[in-house]
């Protein structure tokens, strides 16, 4: 396998899922989970597409090349749950998916992830890749409480 996580890697997801929130990984990102996956706002928001979510398997899975298959459906299923949540709730009107594999794939989190971005009309998403941030609990809140009220009411 293709493997670049190192050998004394603490996994930030692993790491979270365990109990230990950060100012970038608070149980109030979380808006939706279920036995396999977990999909929470990102911590990191790209300019002009503010609330993206990550969605994780639950298992430590490195990259698409070590999740098993069912997993990785697992993953996509919830992908695609958290889509139509943000169409419904974000007023974008699209969305986009990213995975990445590897260094030269741009994966810096050696744990599989699926962003999921609200799309506007020029975002210029794939051009803004310097202009990101890191934001704090209070900015992602009102995200999580949109997807959250969806799910509540659409019980998916």
């Amino acid at each position: 396998m293709h493997s670049h996580e190192p050998t004394d890697y603490v996994c930030p997801f692993c790491d979270w899922l365990d109990g230990n929130e950060t100012d970038y990984k608070r149980n109030s990102d979380i808006v939706y989970e279920d036995a396999e996956t977990v999909a929470f706002i990102a911590p990191k928001w790209w300019v002009n597409n503010p609330g993206h979510v990550i969605v994780i398997p639950r298992e430590h899975h490195e990259s698409l090349y070590s999740i098993p298959e069912d997993s990785y459906v697992a993953v996509g299923k919830t992908v695609q749950k958290i889509t139509v949540a943000i169409r419904e709730t974000y007023g974008c009107t699209g969305t986009s998916t990213r995975q990445h594999n590897e260094p030269d794939g741009n994966q810096d989190v050696w744990h599989l992830h699926v962003h999921v971005f609200p799309r506007y009309p020029d975002d210029k998403l794939y051009q803004n890749h310097e202009h990101k941030r890191f934001v704090s609990p209070e900015e992602r809140l009102p995200f999580a409480e949109r997807l959250l009220a969806y799910f509540q009411k659409n019980n998916p």
